[in-house]
């Protein structure tokens, strides 16, 4: 399955076989005449890539430089690459409802897989296997005569070809694209809400976070946002695994978390059991605050318990002036704007300004317990067409707050109700409902353009 390069074969010229050269000529133009006659016969034995420009996530990342979006650019000089010095890792994309697939080529970086697995799913958790690789040595690995039926596709890595990570330059797919929600030309959906698993369980009826955790998982977005205290109320590691792990927890490795004010309640010392639970999915890039990039999205997770201090400001100064993303999305705990019972919080303030002076369009937030939208505004609260859309969205399962002082440019309030944020977005714009638990839309946005 395998195409190696290696040196070709030698061949002796044909100087004592004229005939047999212009009967080989004769039969080659008559193939090329075929098939600029009938050009769509040209491609019928071979099935289409239907993997470019598809959402992809990933385990891990080294950076924000290496994205697993990169993997799936058709640009040879980008690249996916994971944590190093780990196993296993892996990269996936979602090709649609219902694909098939027929061939996999995969243009490794120096950094190889010597062990690997090609999986399929239909859900994202159940995965069946398509390939696999036991003595892997790099460059490219094309696998041919597959025969795969599903809407995720992984590349699964088991063992380390170096003792750095896995990297891919490309991961090309083909075969027949599905019919799925997440359309190609850069879409893709993402689920997010705050504040989620207060400490109860399924056995109990009025428990909400698995609730909201089977309908999260319901629609299969590319990945999933929480805006922080995904662990109530104090967020030690043994609450989060008897808690948020039974029902958010299903997801975890395609979760981007930021943390939340009860996230630093735990006698172990703050942030220790959020550390603890999300490892590098909440570190990344070594710090509680990071970003990515999902198609023409630049994505910024930022620790709203923190913002008093310097490191991070000039962390998303110097991380937003190197952004070459066309639309920018922000998420953390705090809102600047809210009409709920924490109401207003000027520590975001400082943040805004700077994301509204690069032109930032989308920030969610958690905090208060209600699911909340305003029309876009300045960092001073006045209504401007250029400002910034803010969502408050802490409706994933902890009590709800009522709404007490309406705030100015806030457009819908909707409180007692838990539920998700399905934000869709484009390689141009986004938009959003919010579904409650009963899988009923109880509010739909606006469509809005990047700046």
């Amino acid at each position: 399955m395998r195409l190696n390069a290696s040196a070709p074969p030698s061949f002796a010229p044909l100087r004592r076989r004229p005939a047999l050269a212009l009967v080989l000529g004769a039969v080659l133009a008559l193939l090329a005449g075929l098939l600029v006659m009938w050009p769509d016969r040209a491609g019928a034995a071979a099935d289409p890539l239907i993997s470019r420009g598809r959402p992809a996530t990933a385990s891990s990342t080294e950076s924000s430089s290496f994205g697993a979006a990169n993997a799936f650019d058709g640009d040879p000089a980008t690249r996916w690459a994971s944590a190093e010095g780990k196993d296993p890792q892996w990269i996936r994309v979602d090709l649609g409802e219902g694909a098939t697939v027929s061939r996999v080529r995969l243009s490794w970086e120096a950094a190889y897989a010597k062990a690997y697995r090609v999986e399929m799913s239909d859900d994202g958790v159940t995965w069946t296997r398509l390939a696999e690789e036991s003595a892997g040595d790099g460059v490219t690995d094309d696998l041919t005569g597959l025969s795969g039926k599903g809407r995720h596709l992984r590349v699964y890595g088991t063992a380390r070809g170096t003792s750095y990570g896995y990297s891919l330059h490309e991961v090309e797919v083909y075969g027949t694209a599905g019919g799925g929600t997440q359309p190609p030309g850069g879409a893709f959906t993402v689920v997010a809400a705050g504040d989620i698993a207060a400490q109860c369980t399924a056995s109990d009826s009025s428990c909400a976070h698995p609730k909201t955790a089977a309908l999260a998982q319901k629609i299969a977005p590319a990945f999933y946002l929480t805006m922080g205290d995904s662990q109530y109320d104090d967020a030690r590691i043994a609450d989060y695994r008897a808690y948020y792990d039974k029902t958010w927890g299903a997801f975890k490795s395609r979760t981007r978390p930021v943390p939340g004010n009860h996230d630093t309640y735990d006698p172990a010392g703050s942030l220790a059991g959020y550390k603890a639970y999300f490892g590098a999915i909440a570190y990344p890039q070594g710090k509680s605050y990071y970003s990515f990039d999902q198609g023409n999205w630049h994505f910024v997770a930022l620790d709203s318990t923190s913002f008093d201090q310097s490191a991070q400001i000039d962390w998303l100064k110097a991380d937003l002036a190197k952004n070459t993303k066309g639309c920018v999305a922000a998420y953390w705990h705090h809102p600047l704007y809210s009409s709920g019972g924490h109401g207003n919080d000027p520590v975001s303030k400082p943040v805004w300004k700077i994301l509204y002076a690069a032109k930032a369009d989308l920030v969610l937030n958690g905090h208060d317990h209600h699911y909340e939208r305003f029309a876009p505004q300045n960092p001073d609260g006045k209504a401007t067409a250029d400002g910034i859309v803010e969502i408050v969205g802490g409706m994933g399962g902890a009590e709800p707050y009522p709404i007490e002082q309406v705030q100015p440019n806030s457009q819908k309030r909707i409180s007692g109700q838990y539920g998700v944020l399905k934000l869709d977005f484009t390689d141009s714009g986004y938009g959003w409902t919010y579904v409650g638990t009963d899988g009923q839309v109880k509010d739909t946005s606006p469509k809005y353009s990047c700046h």
